[in-house]
């Protein structure tokens, strides 16, 4: 398995915007990636995922707000989070999946490679 590593979370107000940065220990060129959030007392939620060819797909919580996107030679994943309100504040995860790398999907259950998280808090 890849090592994943989160960073970029923080507190920030509503409205505002937040870039999440993902960094692999390994290649990811043929990988599907994608960020998925937890909320305390709530299942971990798919928020995003884009293919090797940058085929995306959005929860619908999040679609018009966030951007998923990747830089594969530098290994690493990105999502830029607008307009952010309250109800976005979760931990925040980056997943890979080499084994569904064709798949358009957003369970947690296809990926088998996690970050550690990076806590992102939206205030009111």
């Amino acid at each position: 398995h890849v090592q994943l590593v989160e960073s970029g979370g923080c507190s920030v107000q509503a409205g505002g915007s937040l870039i999440l940065s993902c960094s692999s220990s390994g290649d990811i060129y043929n990988d599907l990636m994608g960020w998925f959030r937890q909320a305390p007392g709530k299942e971990r939620e798919g928020v995003a995922s884009i293919c090797a060819n940058g085929y995306t797909i959005y929860a619908d919580s999040v679609k018009d707000r966030f951007t998923i996107s990747r830089d594969n030679p530098k290994k690493s994943l990105y999502l830029q989070m607008n307009s952010l309100k309250p109800e976005d504040s979760a931990m925040y995860y980056c997943a890979l999946t080499r084994r569904f790398y064709w798949k358009d999907t957003l369970s947690s259950t296809d990926f088998e490679s996690w970050g550690q998280g990076t806590q992102v808090t939206v205030l009111s």
